[in-house]
C-alpha cells in the first residue's frame, strides 16, 4: 500500500472555512476538526515544529485520507462539526462523559393539556420545557405549579363531545381540590388555558409576569370584596414569591444569555454551563470531558458550547465565555468576556460551580484510586517548579541549635508526597563552631549525599532546603564538591513570605497561597523542624544531664554514657531497679546516683 502524501493532498485543500475528516488505512472515521482556513488548519498537523504534541503525533501517523466540507461561514463550521462528532464518534475526538437522557416537563397536546414529566420526546405538537440537569428542581417546579393552579392529572379524553354527552364523573382530585373539574364542564376551557399560559411563564423562567398578574387579580378581588378568592389569590402570591427567593436571579437587565466556564485537569476537563433567561438562571449543568490529544481549555470550550446548547435548546444570541475563543462575533451569535457588572458576577457563579464539581468527582476518583491522586499531586509539583521528572523522592534539610551550642541537622524524606519515616536522619554537626547556619547546612549537605554516593543509593528528584539565598548557596558548594549539582533540583523556601529561591536566580518564586506544591513544601518544611527540635531537645537534655552525672562521685563520663545508652531516658533512670543498675554501676555508684536524685526532689 502507498503511504500518504500529505502534501499532495494539501493542494487539494482551499483556504476557506469548513470541517475536515481524518480516515485511517482501514477506511475508518479516526478525527472532525473545523477550521477557519482548512488548509492552514491540516498543514499544521503536519508540521513537527509546531506539532510537540505525542498523542498528536499518533493520530498523525494514522491518517490515510483527508475529506473536508466547505461552509460559508466559521459559525457553520462549528455546528457541523459537533453534528459530525456526535454521529460518528471518531476514535481521537473528545466526547462528552454525560450522555444520559435527561427528564423534561411536557404540555401535552390535547383538550385540556396535561401537565407531567418525561424523559421521552414525542413529536406531536406537544411543548417541552427542559431539559433539567436536577430531578430535584424539576419536581420542585412541578410541585409550585400544581399548588398554583389546579389541574387535571388523568387521561381521560375530554373533547367537546365526550363532555356534552356526560360520559365522564368528577374524581377524588376534585373533591380534595386538586382539580376544578373540566370533565364536567365545571371548569370552562377558557379558564383552564388562562392558567396554562401562566404556567408556560413560570416554566419560561417569567416569573414576575405571574406575580403581577396575581397582585393585579389580588387587588380587585379586596377592591370587590371577594376576601376569600384574595385569601386564595394570596396564597398563591406567597408561594410563588417563596420559589422565586429559592431561585438563583441574577439581574432583570440580563433577559436571554449563557454563560460557560472551564476547569481541567492533566487527562480530563469540567465545562459548566447556567441558561439564563428574564434575570433568572433556570437550568445549570456541569458536565466531564475525556482528553484525546491533551486539548487545550480553549479547544475544549469550542467543543462543548454547541453541544450543550443543543441539549438544553438554547436560542441565546449572547455567550458569556471566560477567555477569547477562536469563534468571531457573528449577527447571530455575540461571545462577551465581561469585566465587570452582572455578567461578570454570571461568570463568577459559573466558575465558582465548575470548580467544585472538579474537586467533588477528583475527590472522589482519587478515594478509589489513591495512585491518581498522588500522580496528580507530583505532576503539579513537576510544573509549579519546573522540574524533569516527577518528585517522587524529596528530601528537606533543617539546622537546629541552643546559642551556638549542640548543633544539630534532620533530614526528613517525602515519597510519593508522603511522610517515609523510616528514612528519617540527623547528626550531630562536627566540624562547626559556633552559630554559623550556613556552615552547618554545608556540612550536612556534603555529608548525607556523600553517604548516599558511597553507598551507591538513588538521589532524589528535589532537596527543599529551609532557608533563603545563604543556606541554598551552602547546599550548592557541597553538591558542587560532590559533583552532582546537576543531578537533582534544589530550592530554598524562606519562611517569612514562602518565598522559594532557586541557585542562581536574583529574585525569587512566590507560588498560590492555596496551592497543593506550596502545601507539600512546607509540610516538608515543618516536618523537618519539628524533627530536628526533639532531636535536638534530646540531645541537649542528654548532654545536660550526662553532665550532671559526672559531677556525682564515682561517675565518670564512660559511666554516664553507658547508663544513658541503657536505659535510654533519666525518667527510666529513676524508675529502675537496684538489680538493673547493677549492670551498669557498683554499689557504691547506686547509693551516689540515689543520693543525687533525692536532692533534686522538690
Amino acid at each position: 500500500m502507498a503511504s500518504f502524501n500529505h502534501r499532495e493532498a494539501l493542494k487539494n485543500i482551499p483556504h476557506k472555512p469548513g470541517v475536515y475528516q481524518y480516515w485511517d488505512s482501514n477506511d475508518r472515521l479516526i478525527y472532525i476538526g473545523k477550521a477557519k482556513d482548512l488548509r492552514n488548519r491540516v498543514g499544521s498537523y503536519f508540521n513537527n515544529d509546531l506539532n510537540n504534541n505525542t498523542k498528536t503525533k499518533v493520530l498523525v501517523r494514522k491518517i490515510n485520507k483527508i475529506t473536508f466540507t466547505i461552509v460559508d461561514t466559521e459559525i457553520d463550521a462549528w455546528l457541523l462539526e459537533n453534528s459530525l462528532i456526535k454521529r460518528h464518534q471518531p476514535r481521537y475526538n473528545v466526547m462528552l462523559k454525560d450522555d444520559k437522557t435527561y427528564p423534561w416537563i411536557v404540555i401535552k397536546n390535547e383538550p385540556y393539556p396535561r401537565i407531567y414529566w418525561t424523559r421521552r420526546i414525542i413529536k406531536d405538537g406537544s411543548k417541552y420545557y427542559g431539559p433539567y440537569a436536577s430531578v430535584s428542581m424539576m419536581h420542585a417546579i412541578l410541585d409550585v405549579i400544581k399548588e398554583l393552579f389546579p389541574l387535571r392529572t388523568c387521561n381521560l379524553k375530554l373533547t367537546p363531545e365526550n363532555i356534552e354527552k356526560g360520559k365522564f364523573r368528577v374524581c377524588l382530585e376534585y373533591q380534595i381540590g386538586n382539580c376544578l373539574g373540566p370533565c364536567e364542564n365545571l371548569q370552562s376551557e377558557e379558564d383552564y388555558n388562562a392558567n396554562l399560559e401562566q404556567i408556560e411563564n413560570i416554566l419560561q423562567g417569567r416569573i414576575s409576569v405571574v406575580l403581577n398578574r396575581l397582585k393585579s387579580e389580588l387587588e380587585i378581588a379586596v377592591n370587590e370584596l371577594r376576601f376569600e378568592y384574595a385569601q386564595q389569590l394570596k396564597r398563591k402570591l406567597d408561594l410563588l414569591a417563596n420559589y422565586q427567593s429559592k431561585s438563583t436571579v441574577v439581574s432583570t437587565s440580563l433577559s436571554k444569555v449563557d454563560v460557560f466556564s472551564i476547569a481541567s485537569e492533566q487527562d480530563v476537563a469540567f465545562v459548566n454551563y447556567l441558561k439564563v433567561m428574564n434575570g433568572t438562571i433556570v437550568q445549570t449543568q456541569t458536565i466531564e470531558m475525556k482528553k484525546k490529544l491533551d486539548e487545550s481549555d480553549e479547544e475544549l470550550l469550542v467543543l462543548a458550547i454547541p453541544e450543550l446548547r443543543t441539549r438544553f435548546e438554547s436560542d441565546s444570541k449572547e455567550i458569556i465565555i471566560p477567555f477569547n475563543l477562536s469563534i468571531e462575533n457573528t449577527e447571530e451569535l455575540k461571545f462577551t468576556i465581561p469585566k465587570q457588572g452582572d455578567k461578570k458576577k454570571l461568570l463568577e457563579l459559573s466558575q465558582k460551580n465548575v470548580i467544585y464539581f472538579k474537586k467533588e468527582k477528583l475527590e472522589q476518583y482519587e478515594k478509589l484510586n489513591p495512585e491518581v491522586r498522588i500522580n496528580r499531586i507530583l505532576s503539579k509539583m513537576k510544573k509549579d517548579l519546573r522540574l524533569n521528572q516527577l518528585p517522587r523522592h524529596i528530601e528537606c534539610f533543617d539546622n537546629s541549635n541552643f546559642q551556638g551550642q549542640y548543633a544539630v541537622s534532620a533530614i526528613v524524606v517525602f515519597k510519593d508526597a508522603r511522610p517515609s519515616k523510616k528514612d528519617y536522619r540527623h547528626f550531630n554537626v562536627k566540624t562547626v563552631e559556633g552559630p554559623d547556619d550556613f556552615k552547618t547546612m554545608e556540612e550536612a549537605v556534603f555529608r548525607r549525599y556523600r553517604r548516599i554516593l558511597e553507598e551507591g543509593q538513588p538521589l532524589p528528584q528535589l532537596v527543599v532546603i529551609d532557608g533563603g539565598k545563604g543556606q541554598l548557596s551552602s547546599a550548592m558548594k557541597s553538591l558542587k564538591k560532590l559533583g552532582i549539582e546537576k543531578e537533582l533540583t534544589v530550592i530554598g523556601i524562606a519562611k517569612r513570605l514562602e518565598e522559594i529561591y532557586y541557585p542562581g536566580d536574583q529574585y525569587p518564586m512566590y507560588l498560590d497561597k492555596k496551592s497543593e506544591t506550596l502545601r507539600i513544601i512546607q509540610q516538608l518544611r515543618d516536618e523537618a523542624h519539628r524533627f530536628g527540635i526533639t532531636f535536638h531537645r534530646n540531645q541537649r537534655s542528654r548532654k545536660t544531664f550526662q553532665t550532671e552525672l559526672t559531677s556525682i562521685p564515682g561517675i565518670g563520663k564512660i559511666t554516664a554514657e553507658k547508663l544513658l545508652r541503657k536505659f535510654k531516658s533519666v525518667k527510666r533512670i529513676r524508675e529502675a531497679e537496684q538489680s538493673e543498675l547493677l549492670e551498669v554501676l557498683n554499689t557504691q555508684q547506686i547509693k551516689a546516683l540515689l543520693d543525687f536524685f533525692h536532692q533534686r526532689e522538690p
